[in-house]
């Protein structure tokens, strides 16, 4: 972890914070809607009255002792691994929006199973895009399987590995057959949130719970609000995260120590004129940094944010949030970024929005690795061989280093002369250019017919285990 890192909280700071988590939870304690997630609490020693159970320390200090550091996330068919530590950071689309801008017209619509698929084949060809959420809800598809179906079309688009939100975990099994039909049951983590403040509902714990069993990652992510389902205080928010987030982990880790946990970050600031928690202001990002800087206290993997915009439509309000958001989330040393491409306050995603994040995400990336101070980095010898007066253009050295520095291919850099005589375009218009070109390419990726056959079954078979429910 030598590279550029924001902190807001050192270690006392951390430790002050981590002493009040803890006096919430065996004071306060939280509300465990789920009876078999209470019963096995019960077991551990936990004050269950209820629904409401109150956790003391030395049960939050065996958890913490027991998750383990670092886990894999494999991919299907390729040798990439995300390897899931402090000090790694990996950027990926996010889940779960209602609208896309339609990468044809540009006209802002509802969510199809097409297009869960179109997303994730586009993130497929992009470099810094090493993970892979669905970017939608589709509306066409049966109630049933709305949250399973979403599975199959980025299992169909990308072999990069997913991160998934079913609806409970009761569909967790299948979707490792679903996986492993694909090449590599290991693909995917599962995406779960307890429910602020302070309660965990059966849907998150049942998917809790199930990962636990299967050794499946979890990623366990709060959204507490400053004054709304939080104190009005960046810091009591992110003090309540924590102790979802904790509590979490005491259950999870009861169920199969050492099961693979991921700290999720959570702060929202709502905007009382509006009564929307946006995503770009500064408290929410104040947040997600001292969850961010809790994380790393614990030692845990985590799963923050980066290049996401309020704004409804890719102007310039997207173009100035995306990339502020780009630069703190990849300063925040988190582990996962997700989110990469969220318009509307994670209401609406795009092509192009993906497309410039990932570009974005090159930058970060450029900016936040080691900046060395080494024999080879120094260059003291290239320095006096060159001497006073001189210059490097013709050297081995500089020829040899060059493919190491970020050189972009839509941000324009060159004169005006240069700009005008190769079409005077705009980033937006180069964006669409490249969007457009990446989608006319063939596909780099397509699963094997059997494979599709057997998403098809098992999607079947959860529709009639679910019927109308």
């Amino acid at each position: 972890m030598t590279g550029a890192m924001l902190t807001i909280w050192d270690q006392a700071r951390c430790r002050r914070a981590h002493e009040a988590t803890l006096t919430v939870l065996a004071e306060v304690g939280v509300e465990v809607r789920y009876p078999k997630a209470a019963e096995l609490l019960a077991s551990l020693g936990a004050r269950v009255d209820g629904t409401r159970v109150r956790i003391d320390p030395p049960l939050v200090e065996q958890a913490l002792a027991a998750a383990p550091r670092a886990s894999v996330l494999k991919s299907r068919g390729r040798d990439a691994v995300l390897d899931l530590r402090l000090g790694n950071s990996y950027f990926g689309t996010g889940s779960d929006c209602l609208y896309t801008l339609d990468p044809d017209s540009g006209r802002r619509r509802r969510v199809v199973l097409a297009d869960v698929e179109s997303l994730a084949a586009l993130s497929e060809k992009l470099p810094n895009i090493d993970f892979v959420m669905s970017m939608g809800l589709p509306e066409d598809v049966p109630h049933a399987v709305d949250d399973v179906a979403p599975f199959a079309a980025m299992l169909a688009g990308t072999r990069k590995p997913l991160i998934v939100a079913p609806r409970t975990g009761e569909v967790l099994g299948l979707m490792l057959e679903m996986a492993a039909a694909c090449g590599e049951p290991q693909s995917f983590a599962i995406y779960a949130m307890p429910a602020p403040p302070l309660q965990h509902d059966a849907d998150g714990l049942s998917k809790l719970i199930g990962c636990a069993e299967l050794q499946i990652p979890l990623v366990y992510a709060p959204a507490p609000s400053c004054g709304a389902t939080a104190p009005m205080s960046v810091t009591a928010a992110a003090v309540i995260g924590n102790a979802e987030v904790l509590s979490g982990l005491v259950l999870h880790q009861s169920v199969r120590p050492g099961a693979p946990y991921i700290y999720g970050a959570g702060v929202g600031a709502m905007d009382m004129r509006t009564a929307v928690d946006a995503y770009t202001v500064p408290e929410s990002w104040l947040g997600f940094q001292a969850a961010c800087d809790l994380a790393r206290f614990y030692g845990l993997p985590s799963f923050s944010y980066a290049t996401v915009s309020d704004s409804k439509c890719l102007d310039e309000q997207w173009a100035v949030e995306a990339g502020m958001t780009t630069i703190l989330g990849a300063l925040s040393g988190a582990t996962l970024l997700h989110d990469v491409g969220y318009l509307e306050t994670g209401l609406l995603g795009s092509h192009e929005s993906i497309v410039l994040g990932d570009e974005l995400a090159g930058y970060a990336r450029a900016f936040t690795k080691d900046c060395r101070v080494d024999d080879e980095a120094l260059a003291l010898d290239e320095i006096r061989q060159v001497g006073p007066g001189g210059n490097f253009l013709a050297r081995p050295y500089t020829r040899k280093h060059l493919p190491e520095f970020w050189r972009s291919s839509l941000l324009d850099h060159s004169v005006y002369d240069r700009w005008q005589a190769a079409g005077a375009t705009t980033l937006l218009q180069r964006l669409k250019d490249r969007t457009q070109a990446l989608r006319a390419e063939a596909r780099a990726f397509e699963l094997e017919p059997d494979a599709r056959t057997r998403l098809d079954q098992l999607l079947e078979l959860v529709s009639a285990e679910r019927g109308d429910r």
